[in-house]
């Protein structure tokens, strides 16, 4: 069984209990009919004798008998007795040994030794004459052959109907199945050929198989986009860690020559902390949002005056701002509770803002806004800055992703990891962050969290 396919298992099975079923119904059946047949050749036999009497006449001191009632009832012979037994007149058969005592409105059952005989006796007074007896005598052997005609018919008919409902429970099951075949079809050409662009396509369907197939072909859809941004991952930093290892060794190599300049040295050393230092803040950043997918980058939440917070980190961001003339400007409510990690939401601001100075025209204008309803909290940064494509929109939230990094300042140049930062601070204190922008006219941040002091 465990070598078996699992068509070939559920037909056995489904052929196994169809067929138990089968039988079943038709032992209830001739069970049914055998009752029926019985119950129906005892009425007759009762129903005859009782009949007979009425071909039985008394005149002028003589019984006489009609020869019909030997033809009363099919397969039934007639026998009339008087009150003290003898035979009078009627038929019994050659086979019958004969019931001795006549009993009165009962039916016996007599063997013979070859033949089982139902015995029905009657007495009734006859005007002038007196009590006559009239026994009925009948074969149960007809009513047995009747019945085994029947069993014969199922004992014929039973192997056709087993043979019927495998092929058809087979034929079923094969075409109810097929899908997971495609879906075993499927795997083996993933795992032998590396395509995980196959897919099953079932169609349209809500039994389980299609749920499977559906749910198999989203399990795939997630697993090529996983292996996607691995290898986009792998790439991006790759590419984001190659420019200031570059940098660094050759300003290492400068510097360990004979005739560099102690001067020139120390811009060395200055360079390779500048670098140091970006790729430390890229790290920490991957570290923090490797921590965030395996769920682990726990928040330390406190009550913080988040009007203040956005004061104070626009205050430091202005005289970065000021070195490409852009102007930070705020409309912020004051006194906005708000229970999170201040570390994280200190992050989410910086992010912003530094990322409109990154991507914002010579003297150009961010304009930084929080506010509260009571139940809500918005926050959004704007500016006036190149814009983004609305095809690229939903692509700013992706992992290393830069709108533009060409247009961007060299100083401020990203890794593409800002944005990413903070969609996922947004969403771990439970709100939720979007963008709109124009090209050409500027781009606005907006995020919400629910007010929770």
């Amino acid at each position: 069984m465990k070598n078996m396919s699992i068509k070939l298992k559920i037909t056995l099975w489904y052929t196994l209990f169809m067929t138990l079923l089968v039988v079943g119904i038709l032992w209830l059946l001739l069970f049914i009919t055998n009752s029926r047949l019985l119950s129906n050749a005892r009425l007759r036999l009762k129903d005859t004798v009782t009949r007979s009497f009425h071909e039985i006449d008394y005149e002028d001191g003589v019984l006489e008998f009609d020869n019909d009632i030997n033809f009363l009832g099919e397969g039934i012979y007639i026998s009339v007795y008087d009150a003290h037994g003898k035979l009078l007149y009627g038929r019994i058969p050659s086979l019958f040994n004969g019931a001795p005592v006549l009993v009165m409105d009962e039916i016996q059952q007599v063997d013979s030794g070859q033949t089982l005989w139902y015995v029905y006796d009657y007495c009734q007074k006859i005007e002038g004459y007196g009590n006559l007896w009239v026994r009925g005598i009948a074969s149960q052997t007809q009513t047995d052959a009747a019945l085994q005609i029947v069993v014969n018919l199922a004992l014929v008919f039973l192997p056709f109907f087993v043979l019927c409902i495998a092929a058809g429970g087979y034929f079923i099951i094969r075409r109810t199945l097929s899908p997971l075949a495609d879906m075993t079809e499927t795997a083996q050409k993933i795992s032998s050929g590396n395509d995980l662009s196959r897919r099953i396509r079932l169609g349209t369907g809500n039994d389980e198989v299609h749920k499977m197939a559906h749910t198999f072909d989203k399990m795939m859809d997630k697993l090529e986009d996983s292996f996607e941004n691995e290898k986009q991952f792998t790439s991006d930093v790759s590419h984001e860690l190659r420019t200031p290892v570059t940098v660094i060794l050759s300003q290492c190599e400068y510097a360990l020559q004979e005739d560099t300049p102690a001067q020139e040295i120390k811009d060395c050393i200055r360079s390779i902390a500048a670098q140091a230092r970006k790729m430390s803040s890229l790290i920490s950043q991957l570290l923090t949002l490797a921590r965030a997918d395996k769920g682990i980058q726990k928040l330390h939440y406190e009550l913080l005056n988040l009007s203040e917070l956005a004061e104070i980190i626009t205050e430091e961001q202005k005289g970065i701002a000021s070195k490409k003339g852009i102007t930070l400007e705020t409309c912020i409510q004051p006194d906005i509770l708000f229970r999170g990690d201040e570390t994280m939401l200190m992050r989410l601001f910086i992010n912003l803002i530094s990322n409109s100075i990154t991507y914002g025209k010579e003297n150009g204008l961010t304009r930084i806004s929080l506010s509260s309803d009571g139940n809500l909290i918005t926050g959004s940064v704007s500016d006036n800055g190149i814009g983004i494509e609305k095809d690229k929109l939903d692509k700013i939230w992706k992992r290393f992703y830069q709108v533009n990094p060409a247009r961007s300042s060299g100083e401020r140049e990203g890794a593409g990891l800002g944005l990413p930062m903070v969609k996922w601070i947004t969403e771990a204190h439970g709100g939720t962050v979007c963008a709109e922008s124009t090209p050409g006219s500027g781009t606005v941040f907006t995020f919400t969290f629910p007010q929770n002091k």
